[in-house]
């Protein structure tokens, strides 16, 4: 893993793919409602969000993309962006800008995917759709299992644990949230998003075992 010590900045001027990201998904939120002014709600949710009938019927196969960065409401916006302005910012320190915005792209992707094949053989409604930056969150925070799964945090700004135990509760504790209260939240999109963290976690650790030990060392203080 190459650490660039010159300064670059990301698309719009951001310092961070990060802040980039964060703006994209708020930008899109906005065009979003005002598509849905203009179109109605149902032809917006539609035309953006990932439905696993559609995709199997090879439709619509755009909103692998666009359901990344679409969200339900603005409470759904604002726990996510703050959850990627934390995770993200370290997560990209720590592999590099381009690694992180390819990883980023690619866990969102399989996270649906995931969503997708689940809900085809277990029988679910394919019908159910699904937004949000939750499934590349969840990747970015698998990933930090791996390479970091020491290092100190609060989940939900609350509980001080490791970040190995704070990914297993929060997947845990979201999905006993969604079936007690029943709220709709993509916890498969959630596990599929968490696996391929821990893969490319454990593939870094393969390929540069010297330099992820140093890192888990140190962030384990």
């Amino acid at each position: 893993m190459r650490h660039h010590r010159h300064s670059t900045h990301s698309p719009f001027g951001f310092s961070t793919y990060t802040g980039t990201i964060i703006a994209i998904n708020v930008a899109f939120f906005i065009v979003y409602l005002i598509f849905a002014g203009i179109y109605g709600e149902l032809k917006s949710v539609e035309l953006f969000a990932l439905k696993p009938s559609n995709i199997l019927a090879g439709k619509a196969l755009w909103t692998f993309l666009t359901s990344m960065f679409l969200h339900a409401n603005l409470t759904h916006l604002f726990v996510n962006m703050i959850s990627l302005m934390f995770i993200g910012n370290f997560v990209e320190k720590l592999i590099g800008k381009k690694r992180f915005l390819w990883f980023y792209l690619i866990s969102g992707f399989f996270a649906s995917l995931f969503f997708i094949a689940l809900a085809f053989f277990t029988g679910n409604d394919l019908n159910v759709y699904a937004v949000g930056a939750s499934g590349a969150i969840f990747g970015l925070g698998g990933l930090l299992a791996i390479l970091t799964p020491r290092l100190p945090v609060l989940v939900f700004f609350v509980f001080p644990m490791p970040m190995w135990a704070a990914m297993i509760f929060l997947l845990l504790a979201l999905w006993a949230m969604s079936l007690g209260l029943g709220i709709p939240i993509g916890n498969t999109a959630h596990l599929g998003g968490l696996l391929v963290g821990i893969v490319y976690g454990s593939i870094l650790k393969t390929k540069y075992p010297r330099r992820t030990r140093m890192i888990s060392q140190y962030f384990s203080r």
